[in-house]
């Protein structure tokens, strides 16, 4: 499942087909911020804010096949209002990186294996204007990525851990959501789900709040430990 034609197209628009591709979808270590934030007179605002919404938006519309720019797009959606010239310039980024590979979907797989495999993480509160972190993950079934999210939290983290198990909370709350849902069709899922999670600290906060809770253990609890166990 690819989107091809319309990649193909909004680079056309963009007045981007003889530019050079990039290889990543964001510099590294940019941080974009508001105008209310940083007034700097190196970084003006955008003149034509409807041209940048529509860019955006159509950029949101191109995630549902490509989730590989999801962070930067959720990125580029909080300045909707107030535009700067880096905004757009990063904005364009983006478009160039499609180039590179503007046929790149999702592949469904044909295995006949009911799991479910989720992958969840957390950025390093790189909004400088809230200080909040951001969610990101990723839910595959068969091998086939089936749902994914790449949101900015509602609170602010204290700690990488906290933020970590925030985000592995939102993951779990889709494979509850996800199960339902196969009962529902009639899909039974022979194994456990398996949610790899790299902050061991969030693991283990995870497990505890479950017995202190006096909640039973799980197929999905079962695989936090034998994960903690394992130091992913």
């Amino acid at each position: 499942m690819n989107q091809r034609k319309y990649a193909l197209e909004l680079i056309s628009e963009a007045g981007l087909v003889g530019a050079q591709p990039v290889s990543t979808h964001m510099e590294c270590n940019v941080r974009l911020t508001s105008a209310a934030y940083d007034n700097s007179s190196n970084d003006a605002l955008f003149h034509d804010v409807h041209r940048y919404q529509r860019m955006v938006g159509k950029l949101l519309y191109l995630t549902n096949t490509r989730p590989d720019i999801a962070f930067v797009v959720q990125n580029l959606s909080q300045y909707m209002q107030q535009p700067k010239l880096s905004h757009w310039n990063a904005a364009l980024r983006v478009i160039k990186y499609l180039k590179g590979n503007p046929g790149l979907g999702l592949l469904m797989s044909s295995h006949n294996s009911p799991t479910l495999t989720g992958y969840c993480d957390a950025d390093w509160a790189t909004c400088l204007s809230t200080r909040r972190f951001v969610t990101g993950y990723l839910l595959k079934f068969e091998g086939s990525l089936i749902s994914w999210k790449s949101k900015k939290q509602h609170t602010v983290s204290r700690s990488s851990a906290e933020a970590e198990y925030r985000s592995l909370a939102t993951l779990t709350t889709e494979v509850v959501w996800v199960t339902s849902l196969f009962k529902e069709l009639n899909v039974e899922l022979h194994t456990p789900t398996i949610i790899h999670c790299d902050s061991k600290a969030a693991i283990q906060t995870a497990a505890t709040q479950f017995f202190m809770k006096g909640l039973n253990t799980s197929r999905l609890i079962v695989i936090l430990f034998e994960k903690r166990c394992n130091k992913v």
